[in-house]
């Protein structure tokens, strides 16, 4: 069971200390967002009651996803780094889509489109 956080503690330790809550921090990548992706991979993650793969009870609908080789090669070493590390078997598009939700969390359509709108060329069959 995972621990929970108690705010209450943490801003009396806060006030102690003279600091203030300012807002939230949200982890994008290096170590710290290694570790807070496997923190909620072991928080969200459940395995079927008729057995089978762990996964994210939420997820309900499955979609191929095109990738380039390389892109599916790092999410296979990220998934292998995982496993090793925390003994949790997950497969590398289940890391594609807690990486995808996260992301798309914390961007706009104006953002979006502009990831579009930049990788268009590179994209475009040459003729």
């Amino acid at each position: 069971m995972k621990a929970r956080v108690n705010i209450d503690k943490i801003d009396k330790i806060a006030k102690g200390l003279g600091a203030k809550r300012r807002g939230r921090v949200s982890v994008s990548s290096g170590h710290f967002g290694a570790a807070q992706l496997v923190a909620e991979i072991q928080a969200r993650f459940r395995v079927p009651t008729g057995g089978g793969r762990a996964t994210d009870p939420s997820w309900k609908t499955k979609r191929l996803v095109p990738l380039k080789e390389q892109t599916l090669s790092r999410l296979e070493r990220l998934a292998h780094d995982i496993e090793e590390k925390r003994q949790i078997h997950i497969e590398p598009m289940q890391v594609a889509a807690m990486l995808l939700e996260r992301t798309l969390v914390n961007m706009t359509e104006e953002d979006a489109v502009e990831i579009v709108e930049s990788g268009s060329d590179e994209n475009r069959p040459q003729r």
